[in-house]
């Protein structure tokens, strides 16, 4: 029976320290992610301080986990406790950022008490290397090495617990100070899921190590739903902070910050699990670091990659996009679907270098009929046409009857080009125009088959460009309108005052342009 129970604590201890090493990947994953995507956000940093704070706890805890010498175990057990000293003033200051978010900013006890708290934790971290703080180092006590409290220890604890206090009172007055519905929903969330960093990073050992090693059982177990929930509480913390300072839509925060954890902790965490279930098997068998490690952490990484690569797209549509599915399958279409400015000088190339080969001309050139007249689309060969001679044929066409007869220009022909494929053959497009070949015509049989051909390719063309010319045009004048329209989205997501302060930051930005112009101008450069 003993020996039942004895595995079944190995079992649960296991995957306590796999939780304990993913809960240190997860933090250290959006300490990247907010780095890499918010920083300029108060809230956003003061969030990265704390996912710092959980890197330090719980990356040393899994090293000490690993340790086997006492001056080792001590030294990870003090670097874990710098996280821990750290961790008051982090929330106390994620706190007021998120006050100061919801446009109540502090006017000096908030900053106050936030310098007080810092300088008390770094008072704190200095006596770590003095023996007042910390009392004896236990190692030879289940379930796990832990330092004896002194004085100073107590003290902190009244200081930790007072502080958190502090700062959930400053959640709820943020909570209660947000506007949107949504914007209270994501407030609640993190007001809700930050006890938990807070509560699951406290070394409780200091105070119940005896009952921790009489059930050892109860004691892992209640380490393991912790480091669950922990877990799980840190990613909703995140997933509510990652809204904060910046313009995205909604649904493309989920989804980023989704592909994030998916893309890295997920993945090293699935993989630390494996290897380390193979590399304690092993150790059962007498081999703890068998060739099947290194393979199995290979295969891990590629799979997981693999997965997300292949069926990210329809969990990603399934969780984010099944609202606005069709809009977004045609936006995303348009990345396939449309032609560039490029394409279609590509392809109007192949046209003309048809033309070329199929009349056997010197050179070929494509005119296109717009607003302001005739302008040169694109030549081939060595005749460009310059602005004088646009001229020139501009004033030919204007003085020769509408019809569909080539246009004889010196001795090249332009050969008119009509919007036939729409219902409309009235509209004119465009001029095809080819050098030295005014005493070829008329053409017959096959080549006129072929001409005609590569004509119409050629009115295709010219049609798709001037679509997407405007559909271009839309898309520079939709994108300050889009942009503003996120800024304000951003802004007012958590502050009533937000939109009308984007849009008088907005206006003194133009303002110090203009007044800079001016300056500019009046001195000449």
């Amino acid at each position: 029976m003993d020996n039942l129970v004895g595995g079944i604590v190995s079992i649960v201890r296991t995957i306590s320290q796999i939780l304990t090493a993913g809960i240190a990947i997860v933090a250290f994953s959006l300490l990247l992610y907010g780095l890499s995507f918010n920083l300029r956000n108060r809230v956003a940093r003061s969030f990265a301080w704390i996912m710092f704070c959980l890197v330090i706890i719980f990356s040393s805890e899994s090293f000490t986990a690993t340790a086997t010498d006492t001056q080792t175990i001590n030294m990870w057990l003090r670097i874990q406790w710098v996280g821990i000293i750290l961790l008051p003033p982090s929330y106390l200051n994620f706190s007021d950022a998120l006050l100061a978010t919801t446009g109540l900013p502090s006017r000096w006890r908030r900053k106050w008490a936030i310098r007080v708290t810092n300088f008390i934790s770094l008072l704190l971290i200095i006596l770590l290397a003095t023996p007042w703080f910390l009392g004896q180092l236990v190692v030879d006590q289940p379930p796990a090495p832990h330092f004896e409290p002194q004085l100073l220890t107590e003290l902190f604890t009244v200081f930790y617990v007072l502080i958190m206090i502090l700062s959930w009172i400053n959640f709820i007055r943020a909570y209660r100070r947000t506007v949107t519905q949504s914007s209270k929903r994501r407030m609640l969330y993190l007001t809700l899921s930050a006890i938990a960093p807070a509560v699951g990073s406290f070394p409780f050992l200091l105070y119940g190590s005896t009952f921790a090693a009489n059930q050892q059982l109860v004691f892992w177990t209640l380490a393991t739903i912790t480091n669950l929930l922990l877990g799980g509480f840190v990613v909703v913390m995140a997933y509510s902070v990652a809204f904060f300072g910046v313009p995205w839509p909604d649904r493309v925060v989920k989804s980023r910050l989704f592909k994030w954890l998916l893309r890295g902790a997920i993945t090293a965490i699935l993989t630390l699990a494996v290897v380390t279930i193979v590399r304690r098997a092993g150790e059962v068998f007498g081999n703890p670091y068998n060739a099947f490690v290194p393979i199995v952490m290979v295969v891990m990484i590629l799979v997981s990659e693999y997965a997300i690569t292949m069926f990210y797209p329809y969990l990603e549509k399934w969780l984010f996009f099944s609202r606005d599915e069709e809009d977004f399958l045609m936006i995303r279409s348009l990345e396939d679907r449309i032609i560039t400015r490029s394409d279609l000088k590509q392809f109007l190339e192949m046209v003309l270098a048809a033309v070329c080969d199929l009349l056997q001309a010197s050179g070929a050139y494509l005119l296109e009929v717009n607003e302001e007249g005739l302008s040169k689309v694109i030549n081939t060969g060595e005749n460009h046409i310059g602005p004088s001679q646009l001229t020139e044929i501009e004033s030919l066409i204007s003085s020769t009857e509408e019809n569909d007869e080539p246009i004889i220009w010196h001795n090249d022909v332009l050969l008119p080009i009509r919007n036939g494929n729409n219902g409309d053959a009235n509209i004119m497009l465009g001029y095809l125009g080819v050098n030295d070949f005014a005493d070829q015509l008329p053409l017959v049989g096959d080549d006129f088959a072929a001409l005609k051909t590569l004509l119409e390719r050629s009115a295709m063309v010219l049609r798709d460009r001037q679509t997407q010319e405007t559909l271009f045009r839309t898309f520079e004048r939709l994108n300050p309108r889009e942009e503003l329209i996120q800024q304000m989205r951003a802004a007012g997501r958590f502050d009533r005052k937000g939109v009308l302060q984007v849009e008088t930051s907005i206006k003194q930005s133009e303002l110090t342009q203009a007044v800079k112009d001016a300056l500019t101008h009046y001195w000449g450069g």
